[in-house]
């Protein structure tokens, strides 16, 4: 299945001004890094997030989440949201820059 484009175009909207920032296709999706670690993208209807372990795991406790998995192992630090977890803009925005935090707390690679 392919990635949604439209959770990618409203992504694209919001990071486009973000200084640093790249866009690479990955995990049969898309994802977008800042200073070269990624941060969030989209895979098949999910948007993919970066959050690091403490936020990941409160977050999994948030209606529309789960693991971020693809392979049978979860990736530890990371959850997948699906679209009712973001309907609106300022949501979208918020999971946003909650990954950008951590992937900017990260050395640049």
């Amino acid at each position: 299945m392919p990635y949604n484009e439209d959770i990618d175009a409203r992504i694209e909207k919001m990071t486009s001004r973000w200084k640093n920032t790249d866009r690479k296709k990955m995990f049969g999706g898309i994802c977008r890094l800042i200073n070269g670690n990624m941060f969030c993208g989209v895979y098949k209807d999910f948007l993919i997030l970066r959050l690091g372990e403490e936020k990941a795991n409160k977050a999994l406790g948030l209606p529309f989440t789960k693991p971020f998995d693809i392979t049978g192992k979860p990736m530890k630090g990371w959850v997948m949201v699906a679209q009712d977890g973001f309907k609106a803009d300022n949501d979208l925005k918020d999971w946003l820059i909650q990954a950008k935090g951590f992937a900017k707390s990260l050395p640049p690679k």
